[in-house]
């Protein structure tokens, strides 16, 4: 055993002791859910767990990765879908710490979360777990997170490391997305929580990216998260995900997750010995296991306790705050719990609730509210009935009657509410939607019911977004839950009730229709390859920019009270820009506003959306009080990703910043000049006259040569910004220079090639 009275050895010199079979066995985990340990050599072993949005412990005996067997109770949180919509990182931070707390209690070092990646298209099955379709706000709250978790020294596991937006196919379809998109909207989610929270650990996803599994892709696991973003923790495969051990610990992916049974551990062995695989790399897989194992140690605590009734209050608060009212015409709600109405609360959610999604994130509930006692108990006065309406994945009940049942119970009442959703069994990890419809039986009971009773709510239950075109003008009010955890019906009844003011905003789009979604065309792929060819348009980018007509735009949400935007001011600095507005609550309640900050940077290098959510912030305000609210955009948000660079460039120009309430409902605008950062695509002989003229050195030489040109052609020369003039910028330098009338030989075009070149050896001024 290690003595105690010598200097601590680091992990690698730890790991320099141990034979190659042992370091390789450190690399894989010793069953389901623990890494191995070595207690001689001061190597603990390590549990990890599922999440995001609640513990999900097994026992070894049962362990699995698809939520089909049990798992003790803990705090079943709102899913990311929910929590996103808050926009509030205090919230997520506070989540995060709670979640710490219970695996403390429970002895897991570290939870597998949060998830961040991209919502592509609202047919993915696991869209329930992912935060948004927008790469800032997933990053920003995922920051937030992560760091919630980790201040209680729990660690984190970011995943699905990257481009993991389908279940078809998921263990080995390869995305297949351009570099600028890869960059601009898939990658800095986790771009942001490395550089800002350190998470523990980053897991990789089972997808292939651009051909290449991403467990054994050195570009994604070494060359970007490590030599680029400076990543120092631990890559853990997600489980099942390595496909050649000697390839993923070659492109750095450092723990397999579960054990292999030895496979694995035996394949790093022999490509070590015939050389395939250096033993340096193993060498440091080994040691980031060690590092992370010592780490989880020291923050153990074998005394650690929580208390699941303040959990499940924190779970209604999320609940209360991530709902999204859509619509409310007539101030139909809240409803007044005093006056002795009737009220009609229709469908089997209200009384089986649909609270979170199916798959590896499926949590024991330490208890469940449910909408129907929640309403009962919230409004004394009133005179509740109860139909269920329709049948929840259960063929055989007789739909038909639950449906006569439920449009007599809605003729006789004042209010009718409509719990309607998707059953647990239309959106799961492992498959896809087919459709973002209702089912059938829904769609016809919510049509009956309006006929009927027009003084109608209702209140979704769904982890992707359902189709609202064809009966949303026909409802007065809509409360979009989502998903709103063990404590989401005592929640529904707060918001129905006025007892919390309604204050989500939407974190994805809802489209009128599946046909005009941006992946639509390409989804899912065929031949094991899925084209990301809608680029960098996902989500509102791609409405906007196509000025498409939505249901609800990207950061929509009602209120009880209302909300003044004045003021606007605009500073900026070499290290960002602060836009300040003033909020003023013009309504008679408390409520809270999310001020939404876009960007639009109309160049002409790239093509760019029509607005970018550059920056966010939540206020609570009393009725009629104003704040200042300011909003930081750093200078790198503003930045595109230059394919040609190989870099993130900012434009010099005047960015025009766009302040409000949604994507689309922009209150306030104001421009500011932004300085740009200098770059130009060193031209070649065979660059187009275009590139050439963009260039310092090489535009201003073009340009005398062009004059030459002109010269000899005379009148037949095109006129500036003639059809024929943009036609010359197309052509290469050498192709000009093969027209006969054309005084320009192969002799002047190497001289010019020449010229740059020199100019970019001097720091870009042109030799005497």
């Amino acid at each position: 055993m290690n003595n105690p009275n010598q200097p601590a050895q680091t992990p690698g010199e730890t790991v320099a002791r141990l034979s190659l079979a042992e370091k390789a066995d450190l690399t894989t985990g010793a069953g389901w859910w623990h890494t191995i340990a070595h207690p001689d050599a001061g190597i603990p072993e390590i549990r990890l767990s599922d999440g995001p949005h609640g513990l999900r412990l097994q026992n070894d005996t049962q362990a699995d990765h698809l939520g089909i067997n049990n798992s003790a109770p803990a705090t079943c949180f709102p899913p990311a879908v929910t929590l996103a919509s808050t926009w509030d990182t205090d919230l997520a931070g506070r989540v995060g710490g709670a979640l710490a707390r219970e695996c403390l209690a429970h002895g897991v070092h570290v939870l597998l979360g949060p998830g961040v990646n991209i919502k592509r298209s609202p047919l993915c099955g696991r869209n329930f777990e992912y935060f948004s379709e927008d790469p800032l706000l997933s990053g920003v709250l995922g920051a937030a997170w992560v760091k919630g978790l980790q201040a209680q020294g729990v660690g984190a596991s970011v995943k699905h490391f990257a481009a993991n937006n389908q279940e078809t196919g998921r263990m080995s379809v390869s995305a297949d997305i351009d570099i600028r998109a890869l960059r601009e909207i898939y990658l800095p989610a986790f771009r942001r929580v490395v550089a800002e929270a350190e998470p523990w650990t980053v897991m990789c996803a089972y997808n292939r990216v651009n051909g290449v599994h991403a467990s054994e892709n050195p570009w994604l696991l070494t060359d970007v998260l490590r030599g680029e973003w400076g990543y120092d923790g631990l890559v853990v495969s997600d489980w099942g995900a390595v496909v050649d051990r000697a390839r993923a610990l070659a492109a750095g992916l450092d723990l397999e997750m579960p054990s292999s049974s030895g496979a694995g551990p035996a394949r790093a062995v022999t490509a070590v010995e015939s050389g395939e695989l250096s033993e340096e790399a193993l060498d440091r897989s080994a040691a980031r296991v060690v590092a992370l194992a010592r780490k989880a140690a020291t923050h153990a605590r074998p005394d650690a306790a929580y208390d699941p009734a303040a959990h499940h209050d924190l779970a209604r608060e999320v609940a209360t705050r991530g709902a999204v009212l859509l619509k409310n015409d007539g101030a139909l709600l809240p409803l007044d719990p005093d006056t002795p109405q009737r009220i009609a609360v229709i469908g089997e959610f209200a009384r089986t609730p649909r609270y979170q999604g199916e798959g590896s994130s499926r949590v024991t509930p330490t208890r469940l509210d449910d909408a129907l006692t929640s309403i009962i108990e919230a409004a004394p006065a009133a005179h509740v009935t109860f139909a269920p309406g329709f049948p929840v994945d259960a063929p055989d009940v007789d739909a038909a009657a639950l449906h006569e049942e439920a449009v007599r119970t809605a003729e006789s009442a004042d209010v009718a509410v409509l719990f309607l959703g998707l059953p647990p069994s239309f959106e799961s990890e492992g498959y896809d939607r087919e459709h973002i419809e209702l089912p059938t039986e829904q769609s016809r009971l919510l049509a009956a019911v309006v006929a009927v009773n027009p003084n109608a709510v209702v209140v979704l239950a769904n982890g992707g977004v359902v189709r609202l075109a064809g009966w949303i003008d026909d409802v007065p009010a809509v409360l979009e839950g989502w998903l709103l955890g063990q404590a989401g019906g005592s929640a529904t009844a707060d918001l129905l009730f006025g007892r919390a003011n309604p204050s989500g905003r939407l974190a994805e789009t809802i489209p009128q229709r599946l046909a005009d979604t941006p992946a639509y065309l390409a989804w899912p792929g065929e031949n094991g390859h899925v084209a990301y060819s809608e680029g960098l348009f996902v989500g509102y980018r791609h409405y906007d920019a196509r000025d498409m007509p939505v249901s609800f735009p990207f950061g929509h949400g009602l209120s009880y009270t209302t909300f003044d935007y004045a003021d606007l001011r605009v500073a900026s600095d070499a290290a960002g820009i602060d836009v300040t507005v003033a909020v003023t609550n013009t309504g008679e309640r408390a409520g809270h506003e999310v001020v939404q900050v876009y960007v639009a940077a109309p160049g002409e290098r790239v093509r760019r959306p029509v607005r970018e959510l550059k920056g966010f912030a939540t206020v609570c305000l009393t009725p009629g009080e104003t704040q200042n609210v300011t909003v930081r955009v750093a200078r790198a948000d503003l930045a595109y990703f230059d394919t040609a660079a190989g870099t993130w460039l900012v434009e010099g120009l005047d960015h025009r910043i766009d302040v409000g309430s949604s994507s689309r409902d922009i209150r306030l605008t104001a421009t500011v000049p932004v300085k740009g950062d200098v770059y130009a695509e060193e031209p070649g002989a065979d660059s187009t006259v275009a590139v050439w003229l963009a260039h310092p050195v090489g535009g201003p030489a073009i340009e005398a040569l062009l004059l030459r040109v002109q010269k000899s052609m005379g009148d037949a020369y095109p006129k500036e910004r003639s059809p024929r003039h943009r036609m010359v910028a197309n052509m290469r330098l050498s192709q000009l220079a093969q027209i006969p009338i054309v005084p320009l030989g192969f002799d002047d075009v190497q001289q010019l090639v020449e010229r740059v070149r020199s100019a970019a050896g001097t720091g870009g001024q042109a030799t005497p």
